[in-house]
């Protein structure tokens, strides 16, 4: 079981930055962790992922150059600092794990609750 929970959403105005953080905990050993958002009416999008070691990651198109996900062993949390924000990101963002290298949400196993970000224009 792997239980994760995300922080650091809010209010920010167009241009400005957010970061997120989901912490794990459980058996996160072998997991990658995924950031995905979600807004009503819409199916869930894939953002980002990191590789348990932090060595390899991957971004949507929409945030590459705009959003880097980090990650901090010792804390076992991952972050998701994002710059530049614009109004089309204002979404629930949630982090999820896999055991697999993948950005189909259907295959991430455990999910947090989510945290919102709402970018003022």
């Amino acid at each position: 079981q792997v239980q994760l929970v995300e922080s650091g959403g809010g209010l920010v105005q167009a241009g400005g930055s957010l970061r997120l953080s989901c912490a794990a905990s459980g058996r996160t050993f072998g997991y990658y962790i995924g950031w995905f958002r979600q807004v009503p009416g819409k199916e869930r999008e894939f953002v980002a992922r990191i590789s348990r070691s932090g060595d390899s990651t991957y971004y949507a198109d929409s945030v590459k150059g705009r959003f880097t996900i980090s990650g901090d062993n010792a804390k076992n949390t991952v972050y998701l600092q994002m710059s530049s924000l614009k109004p089309e990101d204002t979404a629930v963002y949630y982090c999820a794990a896999t055991r697999y290298t993948t950005s189909n949400a259907q295959l991430y196993n455990y999910w947090g609750q989510g945290t919102q970000v709402t970018v003022s224009s």
